[in-house]
């Protein structure tokens, strides 16, 4: 398997000039790397989740946004569009693929994305080492899963935050 490298980059965002191999670096403070979540939202509100492989080290079998981290010389959208594709087989492009918020966390400055969505769940073809399976599901139910555990807890913050943006741009025609 090939190394991820991730570029370091400063507490706004800008490159340090400075890389690190996932899994193989601690960063310092104030060193942080990009990672993206895209949140698909359908017409008519749902969302689009997907439940991680149960073979991934990190989160194994729950479900959570779709996403990752940007690799070395990648752009926040690049990140946000290979990963929609790989994981789900979903195109976007820079009409569909909107960037609704930056969060900044521990140790990665986290883009949230949201696209607009319609492919039925057997339209897409999952990337099966990441991907275990996907599901539909409208707001409440996402909350209730978000309660109960089913749900990756990202943190109060995170979910009042998106949940408040992809309201102010489901009316937004893509």
């Amino acid at each position: 398997m090939n190394k991820e490298i991730w570029d370091i980059l400063d507490s706004n965002g800008n490159l340090t000039g400075k890389t690190a191999v996932r899994g193989k670096c601690f960063l310092k403070p104030g060193e942080y790397h990009l990672v993206v979540h895209i949140w698909i939202v359908s017409s008519d509100g749902k969302f689009l989740l997907q439940r991680r492989s149960d073979s991934k080290k990190l989160m194994p079998g729950e479900w959570a946004a779709t996403g990752g981290a940007a690799v070395s010389g990648e752009s926040s959208y690049e990140a946000a569009k290979r990963e929609l594709f790989e994981e789900l087989s979903i195109e976007s492009n820079e009409n569909t693929l909107k960037k609704i918020l930056r969060l900044k966390r521990r140790n990665s400055l986290l883009d949230v994305w949201m696209i607009v969505c319609d492919k039925r769940e057997e339209q897409l073809t999952l990337q099966k080492s990441e991907v275990a399976e996907v599901r539909w599901v409208d707001e409440s139910e996402l909350q209730d899963m978000i309660s109960k555990g089913l749900f990756h807890n990202y943190g109060k913050e995170y979910f009042t935050e998106v949940l408040k943006e992809i309201e102010q741009h489901k009316g937004v025609t893509v």
